[in-house]
């Protein structure tokens, strides 16, 4: 019997998130929830890390690529895509604002 796990597939959205997560650009922020899952994520331990990943498979895994990965990061960064502001069209990050609405760090400001 085989035990292979596979790793799941990251998707864009994931991948913003954990971007804007750890600060790289590509990324947008989160609802609230994600926000406080990947702090939470951050910062378990192996064990715990485990069972987030049994819930949380992609997450986990769009995490543990950013920070232990080498070119991780890139990686998240070119599944990302290409995320522009819808102000501005700049595709400097971060970004905020809704899921399917991004803005970039300069436009938050100015429209806070």
């Amino acid at each position: 019997m085989s035990t292979q796990t596979q790793t799941p597939a990251i998707t864009e959205d994931t991948a913003r998130h954990v971007l804007w997560h750890y600060g790289r650009d590509g990324g947008m922020q989160p609802g609230s929830y994600t926000e406080r899952l990947m702090e939470t994520i951050d910062a378990a331990d192996v064990v715990n890390a485990e069972i987030l990943r049994g819930a949380y498979p992609e997450l986990v895994a769009a995490m543990l690529t950013a920070k232990n990965d080498i070119g991780g990061v890139e990686q998240l960064q070119q599944i990302a895509g290409g995320l522009r502001c819808i102000r501005c069209k700049d595709t400097d990050g971060p970004f905020g604002g809704a899921p399917q609405q991004p803005l970039c760090e300069a436009c938050l400001k100015v429209g806070a």
